[in-house]
């Protein structure tokens, strides 16, 4: 197996990505306060995200998949609080 130096970088940019979400989600469950988050931005990122997801199973490339999935969901869960507790 060669693993190319441009795909340990892609899957790191991708896990980094991702996991950034958690501490916010985490923030927003334990506080159920989404004042200071900007609804737009967060309609904006699930839009993009949903897009990368699409193009991710278009290509077949599950690091796009994986990724995406589990950020769309992270991103998910942020506006479904920002919806229920305005």
């Amino acid at each position: 197996m060669d693993i190319q130096l441009s795909d340990v970088i892609g899957h790191v940019a991708a896990f980094l990505t991702t996991v950034s979400f958690v501490p916010q989600v985490v923030r927003v469950v334990q506080t159920k306060s989404t004042k200071d988050i900007s609804l737009g931005m967060f309609l904006l990122m699930a839009s993009g995200v949903t897009l990368w997801l699409i193009y991710g199973l278009m290509i077949m490339q599950w690091p796009l998949i994986m990724c995406n999935g589990a950020t769309i969901l992270l991103v998910m869960v942020i506006l479904y609080y920002k919806l229920r507790y305005k």
